[in-house]
Order: C-alpha cells, then structure tokens, then sequence
C-alpha cells in the first residue's frame, strides 16, 4: 500500500471507513465553491467508490490519498493526481482540504510530498492543475511547490448555470522544486 509521511502528516489512499469524511467534504459549501456543484449522496458516493481499490501508474482512476496528522490522527483532506501515463508520462494533481484544516501550511506540505512520489518513485514527466479563475489560495499551493502558471482556459468549466475560466499550471520533473 501506498504511505507517504511528512514531519506533520500522512497520506494513505482512501479506504471504506473514509466515506463519512469524503462525503463530508464534498457537501461543504465553503469547500466546494471552487469545485463544483454539490451532488446527492450517491453521486459523490460514485465518486467515492472510482477511487478505492489498488492503484498503479497505469490505473484509470485518480490516486486518491486521506491526508492526516500525525500527532491526532484528524482526517485533513484530500490530494492525489489521475494519470495519462501511456503514452505521455503526466497526470493532474487535485487537493482538497476541511475548512477547519485550510491555512495550517498542510496542502503545500503533501502536494511536495505527493510530487516527489508521482516524479522520484513513479516516474512522470509533467504534472499539472487545473484551478477555478478565482481560486488564489489553490494557485498560492501550486506555485510555492514549483508549478507556473502557463495559462487561462476560457469557459472551460461549469458550476451551476455559469461558465468559469480555468487557469492552468504546470511542472515538469525537470523544474526546479522548492
């Protein structure tokens, strides 16, 4: 099984008894304001239930890792990436975060580590995110763990009845990783 662990925090991926705080997560508006819309009960269960099971590089779903601290064992939030790995050796990296658990240095902290997991150990090539126009706290993430900003996607995504623009942030396993 996958672990990372950093000097505050481990990572595992997502297991049955996780489903309390997914489904919390993804029906707290504060959190989903960048997101999406709040889907029903089951749908995020759907959601829930395409990230269980043994990951690889290979895999068709998103490495979906529990971020906790160590010294409480409080369940954080969530990060991870979905790979295109064949054949061109990249993938999208996603976090997300309980409110009560934003602005403590801790989605910086497991993306670094989550980076190094995805570049050093499964040898990707390029890794990206795609953030709401908006979303200045995600874009401060990206950016503090190496990312840059690489562009503006016009009406790319949809919340409600609204279109959004998207911007999108890069890093290559060659970039420089602070």
């Amino acid at each position: 099984m996958i672990s990372l662990t950093t000097s505050r925090l481990t990572m595992q991926p997502v297991q049955t008894d996780d489903w309390a705080f997914f489904l919390r997560l993804y029906q707290t508006p504060e959190v989903m304001r960048f997101i999406g819309d709040i889907e029903t009960p089951a749908q995020i269960h759907s959601r829930f239930e395409q990230r269980l099971g043994n990951w690889d590089r290979y895999c068709d779903f998103w490495l979906c890792l529990l971020i906790r601290e160590k010294e409480s064992g409080a369940a954080v939030g969530l990060t991870g990436f979905f790979p295109d790995w064949r054949p061109y050796q990249q993938g999208e990296v996603g976090f997300i975060l309980a409110p009560e658990h934003q602005r403590k240095g801790y989605a910086v902290e497991s993306l670094r580590e989550v980076l190094n997991f995805a570049f050093d150990q499964c040898g990707f090539h390029r890794l990206q995110a795609n953030v709401l126009e908006g979303n200045e706290a995600s874009r401060r993430v990206l950016e503090k763990c190496g990312f840059q900003y690489e562009g503006r996607l016009r009406d790319s995504y949809r919340i409600g009845d609204e279109w959004k623009n998207d911007w999108l942030l890069g890093l290559l396993a060659s970039d420089t990783r602070p």
